[in-house]
């Protein structure tokens, strides 16, 4: 019998949805997405430096992302008791608690559903994937990190910002937009809207490319 195949989540395709046993209990991911944005992001095993690292930084700046309407959620391909082991010995050893569910995903059947088991890495243990699903569910942001590099968390928190800000202003952001910096507003679409561009305070580099501060 052939492996089932599964194809990766795109960007703007529907999360695919899933029930798991999770550090938190029992999740259906649809019900935890519904009406806020979601963080999803996968580490390769429990117990391991880079990831304690990373799922430290995730609990550090959990008042952001509440803030910000978005949950987070983790994954590894480790069972239920060992998560439980994991997040009770970094909170002994550091303080710091894991507060947000993490998915125990031993068949790993999430992983394999989301595109993080990739085998010209490792055949058991998920990249370092992040997955920024919107209130609807919808995927946004994806990215990819291999097992040894650890994920910048200055630059999750930026593209959340970005993709809020692009939501509620109907505008892109420029290379390295940080909130406040200017942002860019739609080309005009006919020579009408051209014209009244022209006439406009916009910061203007060229017709298309049109600068404002919100």
């Amino acid at each position: 019998m052939e492996d089932k195949v599964f194809l990766m989540p795109r960007i703007g395709d529907m999360a695919p949805d899933f029930e798991a046993v999770t550090t938190t209990g029992k999740l259906k991911f649809s019900e935890y997405n519904k009406g806020s944005w979601v963080v999803f992001f996968s580490h390769p095993a429990d117990f391991t430096p880079v990831c304690t690292t990373e799922m430290s930084g995730f609990a550090l700046e959990k008042d952001f992302f509440a803030a910000h309407n978005t949950k987070l959620m983790g994954l590894s391909i480790d069972s239920i008791h060992s998560h439980i082991a994991w997040v009770n010995a970094v909170h002994e050893k550091t303080g710091v608690l894991f507060e947000f569910p993490i998915v125990a995903d031993i068949s790993m059947e999430v992983s394999k559903l989301y595109g993080m088991l990739q085998p010209g890495e490792s055949e058991t243990a998920a990249v370092r994937a992040v997955f920024i699903m919107d209130p609807e569910g919808k995927v946004r942001l994806i990215m990819y990190y291999p097992l040894n590099v650890g994920r910048n968390m200055a630059e999750i928190k930026r593209s959340l910002l970005a993709l809020q800000t692009s939501d509620e202003h109907k505008v892109a952001m420029p290379l390295d937009w940080q909130p406040g910096d200017k942002v860019i507003i739609p080309a005009p679409k006919t020579v009408e809207a051209l014209a009244e561009r022209k006439k406009s305070d916009l910061e203007m580099v060229d017709w298309y490319l049109a600068k404002k501060s919100l």
